[in-house]
């Protein structure tokens, strides 16, 4: 492939002295630090590089830490006794400290398609792609201009090839070469520039942003199992509400869940609601350091498709039953073609979904059968989250967090006499739990609060 032709770029080294930038070494995990001064006092040049220098530069607190050398994966092998080489289509090497690895990766280069080296091309898309080069060509390989910074172990200087740091402090994301060649090398490109922007609150340049519908339905060829990744990435790291609305923003949306795409363009705002509300309080439960399932994500995602499907098939006098599972079974089908969700994922979600026309049935033996349901506190949530749907269905969750509240005994003998089921209008019949007394302060001479 041509030099110029991949990256339409010349590399233009601007170093950042240590005094000029905020990130500190007190902010790099000490495994990453003993990686980069091993390699520096074998005589390699080592570098941490990519999201880890953009977040401590933005002042956040990478996850991940990467480092980039000119020593080959071999030559990593021998220096680490604690390291194992991985991959095909870029081969690097994992160091192992604990629980921590720290990826260990050799300058990539821009040689020419039919040059030296390991590389392989089909269509277009890098399937293989093992040249080593300097790090200025390592630089204009990378995506994007703020991914492509390099922090220095031997000086503590920030070195930066193609206008990384103006990005950063501009807030924008720019695509390193050609566009339209670089997502055609990797169509999955284009939802990780929606995935950065959200997550760091950056704007897409608008030349980046311009090739997304037209090479969108490449997204289609990508392997279904790395878009699952992808969705876990895009949704699930504490930035999801901002991800969906930029996915639908760009137009990629229908290319990654098409389902849900077709629901919206029909114009319910309760399912816009419901989803946006979904995924605000999956973001809140990540900030605040709570468990995520993808399985209640998929659920909201695909709920609109699911419940106009099941709908359509009981007006031609399917069994409601029947409706819902062939629903959900159609849906998910189709999904999956695009997003590979795991079975054990699926088959929640068709729990989830099953549940919501039992709790219209609010019967002694029903309701008392749904709470023992393993998936009753998911399906509830997911009932809460339908409020918008209509008055009833709102008056419905009322109903059944009401009867949570109440003692078996007591919830029992207010059902009692309901076994034609009198439906959710019966909330107000029955009686209202007691409110709990709040504790009184510990005193300093001993007690002890909550938070001890």
């Amino acid at each position: 492939m041509n030099h110029d032709a991949r990256t339409n770029a010349t590399p233009a080294l601007r170093i950042i002295p240590r005094e000029q930038h905020v990130i500190s070494r007190k902010n790099i995990s000490k495994a990453a630090l003993r990686v980069l001064y091993r390699l520096n006092e074998a005589g390699y040049q080592a570098y941490l590089v990519g999201g880890a220098v953009r977040d401590l530069l933005l002042g956040g607190h990478p996850k991940d830490f990467d480092v980039a050398t000119n020593a080959t994966p071999d030559e990593v092998k021998k220096l680490f006794r604690n390291s194992r080489l991985i991959g095909r289509r870029f081969r690097l090497a994992h160091v192992v400290y604990g629980p921590e690895i720290i990826e260990v990766a050799t300058f990539r280069g821009t040689g020419e398609e039919e040059g030296e080296g390991d590389r392989h091309i089909v269509d277009g898309r890098i399937v293989r792609d093992n040249v080593w080069g300097t790090i200025e060509e390592d630089a204009l390989r990378r995506d994007f201009r703020v991914n492509a910074l390099y922090y220095d172990i031997s000086d503590f200087s920030v070195r930066d090839y193609v206008g990384g740091m103006q990005d950063v402090e501009n807030r924008v994301l720019h695509l390193i070469g050609d566009p339209a060649t670089r997502y055609r090398e990797d169509p999955v490109r284009m939802l990780r520039a929606v995935r950065l922007a959200a997550k760091l609150d950056f704007r897409i340049d608008t030349a980046a942003a311009a090739p997304f519908a037209e090479l969108g339905p490449l997204l289609a060829d990508a392997a279904p199992a790395r878009l699952f990744d992808e969705s876990l990435k895009l949704f699930l790291a504490g930035h999801g509400l901002k991800s969906f609305r930029m996915l639908e923003q760009t137009g990629l949306l229908k290319f990654m869940f098409p389902a849900t795409a077709r629901a919206l363009k029909r114009g319910d705002e309760a399912l816009r609601a419901l989803i946006e509300q979904g995924l605000a309080n999956t973001d809140a439960r990540v900030a605040e350091g709570k468990s995520v399932t993808p399985a209640f994500l998929f659920a909201v995602l695909l709920w609109g498709e699911v419940r106009d499907l099941a709908h359509t098939w009981m007006t031609k006098d399917v069994e409601p039953v029947t409706a819902w599972e062939r629903a959900a079974t159609h849906v998910i089908a189709e999904q999956c073609q695009r997003v590979a969700i795991p079975r054990r994922f699926t088959l929640t979600m068709e729990e989830i979904w099953g549940l919501q026309p039992r709790f219209e049935q609010v019967q002694r033996k029903r309701v008392f059968r749904l709470m023992a349901h393993p998936r009753f506190r998911a399906a509830f949530d997911f009932l809460l989250l339908r409020a918008a749907e209509s008055p009833a269905i709102r008056q419905l969750g009322e109903w059944w967090d009401h009867a949570q509240q109440l003692p078996p005994e007591t919830l029992a003998a207010a059902l009692a006499g309901s076994a034609s089921g009198g439906g959710a209008s019966e909330a107000s019949a029955m009686p209202k739990p007691r409110k709990r007394r709040k504790r009184k302060a510990a005193s300093k001479s001993g007690g002890k609060s909550d938070q001890a």
